[in-house]
């Protein structure tokens, strides 16, 4: 195993270390929530989870589960930091994104506590690189409760065909309407730009909607062009970035008619 010359009591002094065989498994896994450059993680003995926020309006977490790591100890309760995303991705690709036939780069992490850099120890074919990543103090996240005793619509969207729709919106529009409803037009899109109203309309039995599950009609709103509020900009980079791995985008609204974002 990588870096099994290590003495066993090398991980009392941090908070947090974890080893895996491929670094490339966790950087593809990170890449698909890295629309912003910053990111919390949190570690507890279930294991790591990463969270990247933007304007308050989208959140997206990637969740590694500590069976999949070849060793994951936490020495407190749970362990949190913020770091920058787009470092951590350039160190763990440090020796190349993609790897020649039979080789992978093992790493191992380890985390000292508050205030103390994140070590990255990568090595490949014999050669190992050593990555300190300054860290910073983590900011409050939105919670999105989404308890299912509260939920009263969830659709499932293809993420390619999410990403299409979202092309032909009407940009000009100063907000995009979300409606779901268990009649027709059962799942909408609306923009209200310089050309006039358009709406986008997409049957519960589309090749778009994965699943659909509508007990009442609820229309939500997202600001398109107010600086302030980069939800679509965000979200299409998300679609683009999970369209390649045929990921589902799920909608979720609650008890409420009607939502500002």
């Amino acid at each position: 195993m990588p870096f099994s010359t290590q003495s066993p009591g090398s991980s009392e002094q941090y908070v947090l270390t974890a080893s895996l065989d491929n670094a490339r498994n966790l950087s593809s896994l990170l890449r698909a929530v890295h629309f912003q450059d910053h990111a919390t993680c949190f570690a507890t003995d279930n294991g790591l989870r990463v969270t990247v926020e933007d304007a308050k309006c989208i959140q997206a977490n990637a969740f590694i589960q500590a069976e999949i790591f070849q060793e994951f100890h936490v020495q407190e309760e749970s362990v949190v930091f913020r770091i920058n995303l787009a470092v951590l991705l350039d160190c763990l690709t440090i020796f190349g994104a993609s790897s020649l036939p039979g080789t992978s780069t093992a790493l191992r992490m380890c985390y000292r506590g508050y205030g103390y850099p994140l070590m990255l120890f990568l090595e490949e074919g014999g050669v190992v690189t050593v990555c300190r990543i300054n860290t910073q103090e983590p900011e409050d996240l939105l919670d999105f409760n989404f308890c299912s005793t509260n939920v009263i619509n969830k659709i499932i969207l293809q993420s390619e065909g999410l990403r299409e729709a979202f092309s032909e919106l009407d940009m000009t529009s100063e907000v995009l309407q979300i409606t779901m409803s268990p009649d027709k037009p059962y799942f909408r899109l609306s923009t209200f730009g310089n050309a006039g109203s358009a709406h986008l309309d997409y049957p519960k039995d589309s090749d778009l909607i994965e699943a659909f599950h509508c007990n009442q009609t609820q229309t939500n709103s997202c600001g398109i062009k107010n600086t302030k509020s980069s939800f679509i900009n965000s979200l299409l980079l998300f679609l683009s970035l999970e369209t390649e791995k045929k990921q589902k985008v799920v909608l979720i609204s609650k008890s409420h008619r009607h939502h500002t974002c």
